[in-house]
């Protein structure tokens, strides 16, 4: 493993779609670096399973809206232990359902919704010395200031085969549902998943964990001693 340097304050910004290892790398590193962790998708599912606790309609923006206001959530940032938790209930389980899953896209889309959790991620940010923050926007939209931005990414094939190993799941639906909220995801008007211009891609389809950590702390080591 790379030696680590850490830095008084750091910001690292981890984007890509989804099945590219960024959870599990994101949490790594801040385990590393002595930092926290901040998974901006899980805002999005908890806010999405307030929603749908609501019976509000998924094709309406205001009603989403309304929803997203209301909802009081809490966030675990400990990379050991990450927690979310929607108006008083835990949710760390249900945000991973099938259902949250099928709807997180529709809500996500959701300007205001956006705007809210981007604030609520900056401020966050800002709270932190060490931070490693995954999403699908957060090099460029975020955290555009952020130390290093990586962005994750993996085949299809490669990306189905870890999520179906964690969901149980078959693989070529798990791949279906992959490439379709990619597209849902990059296609969006506000804040769409892509890479920032002046990110470093890593492809992780040939590579464990442990590699992909290890060059992601070089890159970090780089630029933090320069």
């Amino acid at each position: 493993m790379e030696q680590v340097v850490r830095p008084e304050r750091c910001v690292v910004a981890v984007d890509g779609p989804s099945g590219s290892g960024k959870s599990t790398v994101s949490r790594r590193l801040a385990t590393q670096i002595d930092g926290i962790y901040l998974d901006t998708g899980a805002m999005y599912r908890a806010v999405t399973w307030a929603v749908l606790q609501s019976g509000a309609d998924l094709s309406d923006p205001e009603a989403i809206t309304k929803v997203a206001q209301e909802t009081d959530l809490s966030i675990g940032t400990d990379p050991a232990a990450p927690h979310f938790a929607a108006n008083g209930v835990n949710v760390d389980a249900a945000i991973r359902g099938p259902e949250v899953t099928g709807a997180v896209s529709a809500v996500a889309a959701v300007p205001q919704v956006r705007a809210q959790l981007v604030r609520l991620q900056q401020a966050i940010i800002a709270a932190a010395p060490r931070i490693i923050v995954e999403g699908r926007d957060i090099a460029s939209v975020v955290a555009p200031d952020a130390d290093l931005k990586v962005y994750l990414t993996a085949s299809a094939a490669a990306r189905a085969q870890r999520r179906s190993a964690e969901d149980a799941t078959d693989v070529k639906a798990t791949e279906a549902d992959l490439n379709r909220r990619d597209q849902l995801d990059s296609s969006r008007k506000t804040d769409p998943l892509r890479q920032a211009s002046d990110a470093v891609e890593v492809d992780t389809t040939g590579m464990g964990i442990d590699e992909v950590v290890s060059h992601v702390l070089q890159m970090l080591n780089s630029k933090v001693s320069s």
